[in-house]
C-alpha cells in the first residue's frame, strides 16, 4: 500500500476531502501509482501531484480512475466539481493578493521619486511636459516664448503683415517648424524605402543571369541537414537508446503509450505496452503475485521484470521498430507459463 504524506494545510476543506477519496479509491484497488498511471494515460508524477493535494486532476484523469478502479464515475465526478470550484476560488484569492501586493510596491517606488520624479538640469521637473502659455494643458515639447505683440493685449495674433485674421496655432512658429521636420523626416523615410526597392528589383531581374549565358551566379545551396526530430517535453530517449531504460523515468509512459496485446496466465494479465513516441515497448504484469515474473521480447532483445509486493511490475523496454515485433510472456510461481498472442 502506498504510504501517503500529509496533504498541504492550506488546502480548501473540499478540495482536501476529494484527495483523500482519491487515496481511498487507490488504496482499495491495489495499485500502484505507477500501475494507476500506465492504465490512465497519466504519469506517475501527475499522479503523485494529485494524490498529495498539489494539483488538481483534470477530468478526464478522474473519470480514468473511475473505470480502472470500477467506481460509479457519476458520483467522483460530482466531487471533482465541488472540489474544482473550491481551488478556483482559492486561485482567484491568490491572484487578489499578489494584485495587491504588486500594486502596493508600485506605489511605494513612486513615492520614493518624489510627485514629480527627479528634477531636470534647468530646474523644472523631470519628465513632466510644459504648460502651454494659453492655458491648453501639457505639451511634449519644451516651451517656446511669445513673439512681440502676441501677448494677452494682442488676443494671442501675431503682428506683422503675416497675419490673415486666422486663429494662431496653439504650438505657435515651435508646432510649425515641429511640422515641417516631421515632414522631412518622413519624406527621407519614403526615399530610402524606395531606394531599397529599386535594389530588390534590380537583384530579382539580374537573379536569371546564369541560366541566358550571364556572369552572374546562383548563391551556393546549402547542405542538407540530418538533425534527428525533436522529442516531446520530458522524452528522454528515442529508439536503440531507449533499450535497457525505465519507460517511465524515460517519459515513454502515460500518454506516450498504447497496449498493443494482451494475455491472461492463470491469474494475472500480462500485456505488452508501446510507444510509437519513443520507439520501444515493455511487458506488464498486473493481478499477480511477489515473485511471478515477466519478459519483453523483440529483435533478438529481451528484458525481465520482477513481481513485488504491489502485485504488478513492468520491464524495461526494447527497442522496436512496430508493435508487431514485441511479445511478452510471463511465468508465475505456481509453473503456469503464457505470452500475448504474436500480432
Amino acid at each position: 500500500m502506498p504510504r501517503w504524506k500529509a496533504l498541504p494545510e492550506e488546502l480548501d476543506p473540499q478540495v482536501r476531502e476529494f484527495a483523500s477519496q482519491l487515496r481511498r479509491l487507490v488504496d482499495r484497488s491495489g495499485l500502484s501509482i505507477a500501475a494507476v498511471a500506465d492504465r490512465t494515460g497519466y504519469s506517475k508524477t501527475s499522479w503523485e501531484r494529485f494524490l498529495n493535494g498539489r494539483l488538481l486532476a483534470p477530468k478526464r484523469a478522474i473519470v480514468a480512475l473511475a473505470e480502472v478502479t470500477g467506481t460509479n464515475p457519476v458520483h467522483l465526478t460530482t466531487m471533482w466539481e465541488l472540489a474544482e470550484r473550491a481551488w478556483s476560488r482559492a486561485e482567484m484569492r491568490h491572484d487578489m493578493t499578489m494584485e495587491a501586493i504588486r500594486i502596493s510596491q508600485a506605489r511605494a517606488a513612486l513615492g520614493e521619486s518624489g510627485p514629480n520624479g527627479p528634477a531636470a538640469p534647468d530646474g523644472r521637473a523631470g519628465g513632466l511636459t510644459t504648460a502651454a502659455p494659453d492655458g491648453d494643458g501639457p505639451r511634449d515639447r519644451p516651451h517656446v516664448p511669445a513673439r512681440p505683440g502676441s501677448g494677452p493685449g494682442r488676443a494671442g495674433k501675431p503682428s506683422g503683415p503675416s497675419y490673415s485674421g486666422a486663429p494662431a496655432s496653439p504650438g505657435g512658429p515651435g508646432r510649425r517648424k515641429g511640422r515641417r521636420g516631421t515632414t522631412v523626416f518622413v519624406a527621407g523615410l519614403v526615399g530610402a524605402l524606395l531606394v531599397i526597392a529599386a535594389a530588390v528589383l534590380l537583384t530579382d531581374l539580374g537573379g536569371g543571369g546564369d541560366e541566358s549565358g550571364g556572369d552572374v551566379a546562383k548563391p551556393p545551396s546549402a547542405a542538407p541537414t540530418t538533425q534527428a526530430p525533436e522529442l516531446p517535453a520530458g522524452v528522454k530517449c528515442a529508439g536503440a537508446d531507449c533499450t535497457g531504460q525505465d519507460p517511465e523515468n524515460m517519459g515513454c509512459g502515460g500518454q506516450f503509450a498504447t497496449t498493443a496485446s494482451r494475455a491472461t496466465v492463470g491469474t494475472a494479465v500480462v500485456e505488452v505496452r508501446y510507444s510509437r513516441t519513443c520507439g520501444a515497448a515493455w511487458a506488464r504484469i498486473t493481478q499477480a503475485t511477489p515473485g511471478d515474473k515477466v519478459r519483453i521480447s523483440a529483435g533478438g532483445e529481451s528484458e525481465d521484470g520482477l513481481v513485488n509486493a504491489d502485485k504488478d511490475a513492468y520491464t524495461p523496454m526494447v527497442a522496436v521498430a512496430a508493435e508487431s515485433e514485441a511479445n511478452a510472456c510471463a511465468t508465475l510461481t505456481t509453473g503456469t507459463e503464457g505470452c500475448t498472442a504474436e500480432q
